[in-house]
């Protein structure tokens, strides 16, 4: 009984061991050929697409370089090259929507107390003309001040002497007709006539599309009440919405390009006017005010807009953008330091455009840089050295 006991405790041992996994010392790892970020120290399965990892042997170079053999450097098709200077341009591209130039719109109001007889816009979005009559008005205050200036005419025609300065008189009751928005031709009008109209016509000091029409034919206006307001549209603002990262890029004068999208082939030549200095808390933007020229008449408020933004940079070197690579918060580059030998470097970066990218550090004038086959070389370096690059 002792002999058989003895026997099966040997085999449940034996049959324990057999199931350990298979530990392979430092000098192999585990890995995936389709995700080689996996790195294990035993064999399995990849937790990604369940296929067997394979066994792979470290190499004894430095952590942050690899070598090659000819026939791989062949089929991965890698090309390398020095550095060379060229322009890399800040270009970027914002939305915005046109409005009203506000600096070009007027407010036509009424210089006295009274009722709006006669309107002679009545739509919003019509267009005035300046000098256009706008509005008749009838007014006790006005009427009367008329009836002053008549009065002193009168009396000098009637009273001329050299004891009462009667010019001086109707002088002063012109002016006091001017303050009430009276124009010269009108009070010459009321002298020729004799007496004081019922009703008084204004007319628009400036030309412009009306945006608002607040008051009815028979509505009572006081003194200085807006009548209607004028806009100018024969040049408009875009606001354009800009992330802040893009902010230091731009000043007030620059010149930029505007496409729109609902006039296509349309790009006119617009300048940056205002740079707004807050953020807007909802949507963590900025607005740039930018004015161009509407002399055409096509563009319309509330069209939308690209603006395009673009600054040469002096000279500075600069990479193909497909010889960097990204990863999270690094930009690594790859540099031939042999025949058969590449190193790792990560590199800052300043402005892209035209599939270029300009380096502010990172690398020497000497540099061979890898252009060709980077993410080949990338992914062989993390299979036989895996993310810690050991």
């Amino acid at each position: 009984m002792k002999k058989w006991m003895s026997i099966f405790v040997l085999f449940f041992f034996v049959a324990c061991k057999s199931s350990e996994p298979d530990l392979v010392s430092s000098e192999y790892y585990y890995t995936c050929s389709m995700h080689p970020q996996i790195v294990e120290n035993k064999p399995g399965l990849c937790p990604i697409c369940h296929m067997d990892l394979i066994k792979v042997k470290r190499t004894q170079s430095a952590p942050d370089e690899i070598t090659l053999s000819p026939e791989q450097i062949r089929l991965a098709n890698i090309v390398s090259t020095t550095i060379v200077e060229g322009d890399v341009a800040t270009k970027n591209i914002f939305t915005g929507i046109i409005t009203e130039d506000e600096s070009r719109t007027n407010a036509v109001t009424s210089w006295i107390s009274g009722r709006i007889d006669r309107l002679y816009y009545k739509n919003t979005s019509d267009y005035v003309a300046r000098g256009a009559p706008v509005f008749s008005i009838f007014s006790e205050e006005l009427r009367n001040a008329q009836q002053e200036y008549l009065s002193a005419v009168e009396k000098k025609n009637t009273l001329d002497n050299n004891i009462i300065d009667f010019d001086r008189i109707i002088e002063g009751a012109a002016q006091k007709l001017l303050t009430m928005g009276q124009t010269r031709a009108q009070i010459e009008s009321l002298r020729k006539e004799g007496k004081a109209p019922g009703l008084t016509t204004y007319y628009s000091p400036a030309s412009g599309v009306i945006i608002d029409l607040p008051v009815l034919e028979g509505d009572y206006v006081q003194a200085g009440g807006m009548v209607m307001k004028l806009a100018d549209y024969s040049s408009l603002w875009i606001q354009a919405q800009v992330y802040p990262n893009q902010l230091a890029s731009l000043r007030e004068g620059d010149n930029v390009q505007i496409e729109f999208p609902d006039l296509a082939g349309l790009k006119l030549p617009g300048k940056i006017a205002f740079i707004s200095p807050e953020i807007m808390p909802d949507s963590r933007l900025s607005q740039v005010r930018i004015e161009v020229s509407n002399r055409n008449g096509k563009l319309r408020p509330g069209m939308a807009a690209y603006v395009t933004f673009q600054r040469p940079v002096s000279k500075t070197p600069v990479l193909p953008l497909d010889a960097v690579i990204r990863d999270n918060d690094k930009n690594i580059v790859w540099v031939q330091t042999g025949d058969e030998n590449f190193k790792w470097k990560e590199v800052k970066l300043g402005e892209e455009s035209n599939h270029q990218v300009a380096v502010l550090s990172g690398l020497d004038p000497e540099d061979k840089v890898v252009v060709s086959g980077v993410y080949l070389l990338n992914s062989e370096y993390l299979l036989k050295k895996g993310l810690s690059g050991e």
